[in-house]
């Protein structure tokens, strides 16, 4: 399979392809009988799409998105112009797929999210991670990806408690809405909590999950947290993940006619799999979770750095580094996995970065050490 980095004529056919998925997702969501509204809550407004009941009167409302999203604004204020182009939409996802090598998910995978998307998960800022996500980045970054980092049989969803609860708004039972896809889906009940469901399993043993950051106290790791956008789910709160979400990126799943998708940035994406990666060893199965997690990082890494992306990767780095003693030394031993060659260019590119960013690379761990002057220099 070809390798190394797209054509720029199907990084152009990507770019358009997710603006068509964004003017698709947008229109295809809000019936020509309602309209939109803006709706302050306490000091930030938001837009809302009222369309009248059908008995009783008065207005359904539906949450859409901050007013001070630039991109939602717009395509507000040109509702009534936009058009749906889903054949041209196919030919696109179909070029990719064909000619630029990209990666498509698997039918059960790419049809959960398209579900949920319908259903209005990304609309109401949920985020798309694992793997699943991970199956985004050769177009966003224009690079093709270690392949073999790509096979999974789930698919992760998160959402932060705070805007599931700010937004006022839910998706339908999750159930009902999985059982769109497949009917033998199935409600996992949580081992610390037997009356909540974070998981749910197709009798194919394709599983999906709902997360949520861990923004409590210690006494909350690991219990099921309800988010009420989610239809009725609850969400698991592993560590790290609110850095994980913070300012996801627009991207487009090729599957179907393209399903536009939010998913972490790619350089946080990658510092947050260097980091559970080392911690993957004390799961059941993690050996093999903990060798996908540090491919997936490096893969990316060196992608970005392909690109002249190091300072990207750098502030990523400096933000999870300045987070504290726990995140230095996850950071340190998720390093200390790879082989010689790779820690040494990693070191070498965040050093650069950082020095871009205007910070001291000491202060990172990245300072030159100094030569051993004990040691016999060749004659």
């Amino acid at each position: 399979m070809p390798s190394g980095r797209l054509d720029i004529t199907y990084q152009a056919l990507y770019s358009e392809l997710v603006q068509r998925c964004l003017d698709e997702s947008f229109t295809s969501e809000f019936s020509a009988n309602g309209r939109f509204v803006a709706v302050a809550v306490k000091d930030k407004k938001y837009w809302y799409f009222d369309t009248p009941k059908l008995e009783g009167g008065g207005q359904n409302r539906r949450y859409v998105g901050p007013v001070d999203d630039s991109e939602i604004t717009k395509r507000v204020e040109a509702f009534k112009d936009l058009k749906a182009g889903l054949k041209g939409r196919r030919r696109l996802v179909s070029t990719l797929i064909r000619e630029a090598y990209l990666p498509r998910p698997l039918p059960m995978a790419g049809q959960v999210v398209e579900q949920l998307a319908k259903a209005g998960f990304f609309r109401m800022r949920g985020v798309l991670v694992g793997t699943v996500a991970y199956q985004c980045y050769s177009a966003v970054l224009g690079r093709r990806l270690e392949a073999v980092a790509m096979r999974t049989g789930d698919a992760d969803f998160a959402q932060y408690h705070a805007i599931s609860v700010a937004i006022k708004d839910s998706m339908p039972p999750i159930l009902e809405v999985l059982r769109e896809v497949d009917h033998t889906f199935r409600e996992i009940s949580s081992q610390a909590d037997g009356r909540a469901s974070t998981q749910f399993v197709s009798r194919d043993n394709f599983k999906v999950e709902f997360l949520t950051p861990n923004q409590w106290s210690d006494d909350q790791a690991g219990k099921p947290v309800p988010i009420p956008a989610l239809g009725g789910a609850s969400a698991f709160p592993p560590r790290f993940l609110d850095y994980l979400i913070y300012e996801p990126v627009c991207a487009v799943l090729l599957q179907g006619a393209g399903v536009p998708v939010l998913v972490p940035s790619p350089e946080r994406y990658a510092i947050h799999k260097l980091i559970v990666g080392s911690h993957r060893k004390l799961d059941r199965d993690g050996t093999a979770k903990s060798a996908k997690d540090r491919l997936q990082a490096r893969s990316i890494i060196e992608a970005m750095i392909e690109n002249r992306q190091q300072a990207d990767v750098a502030s990523a780095f400096m933000e999870a580094w300045d987070r504290g003693d726990q995140w230095k030394a996850a950071i340190r031993t998720g390093i200390a996995t790879y082989d010689d060659g790779f820690r040494k260019s990693l070191r070498t590119e965040l050093g650069k970065g950082v020095t871009e960013l205007g910070s001291d690379r000491a202060k990172y761990d990245l300072a030159d050490k100094p030569k051993d002057e004990s040691t016999p220099r060749p004659k």
